[in-house]
């Protein structure tokens, strides 16, 4: 009998180590199964450049405080984009006033503008026109006119800037230059590159 027995251990024994090792083997495989995986976050995509909305044909109005009339933008189609908060208006015809109420329009085929409407990037066949007025004083301001293919505007400090040729009409003087950087409010204007003037004798005018 005890020869029996030690013969069905020593056969058994040999058998423990495979069964260990198919427990140890499911117990891996629970772990693995049970445990939480960690993955790293997924990185911010960058907006995409595209328009979230559109309109056709259409003309928006903004108000100062009193209830003014403050600018007035007009387009055939306009492009909103998100990712950096600027309107692409086509065809655009824009009119604002200042505080004194003298009136600015600016037209092009194309403009960029930023959300509150005081800078504007104006492209192809690109005009600036301020209005004749009079100054605090009393003095009159001649008409001022810019044309060129591109002219930056900036609405609120009365500032137009380019980098490209454009024609400079004051009353009756006229300039062309290959640059030119205006400020109303400071009455400087910078000329450069090819500068030409015709300026007509006050007599004259």
């Amino acid at each position: 009998m005890k020869h029996l027995l030690r013969a069905v251990w020593d056969r058994t024994s040999l058998y423990v180590p495979i069964i260990l090792m198919g427990f140890l083997a499911l117990g891996t495989y629970w772990l693995v199964k049970s445990a939480p995986i960690f993955t790293p976050p997924e990185a911010d995509k960058p907006a995409r450049h595209e328009p979230d909305y559109f309109m056709e044909r259409f003309s928006v109005r903004t108000f100062d405080g009193a209830g003014r009339l403050k600018s007035e933008v007009f387009g055939s189609e306009m492009r909103h984009y998100p990712d950096t908060d600027t309107m692409e208006i086509d065809q655009v015809r824009i009119r604002s006033f200042n505080e004194t109420g003298r009136l600015t329009t600016a037209t092009a085929n194309r403009a960029l503008t930023n959300a509150d409407g005081s800078e504007v990037q104006l492209f192809g066949n690109a005009h600036v026109v301020r209005e004749a007025s009079t100054d605090a004083d009393g003095q009159p301001l001649p008409r001022m006119a810019f044309q060129g293919e591109f002219l930056h505007a900036y609405i609120n400090t009365e500032q137009v800037k380019s980098h490209k040729p454009v024609e400079l009409t004051r009353g009756t003087d006229r300039f062309t230059a290959d640059k030119l950087d205006f400020d109303n409010l400071d009455r400087v204007m910078q000329l450069q590159g090819r500068v030409r003037g015709v300026l007509v004798p006050s007599a004259a005018k």
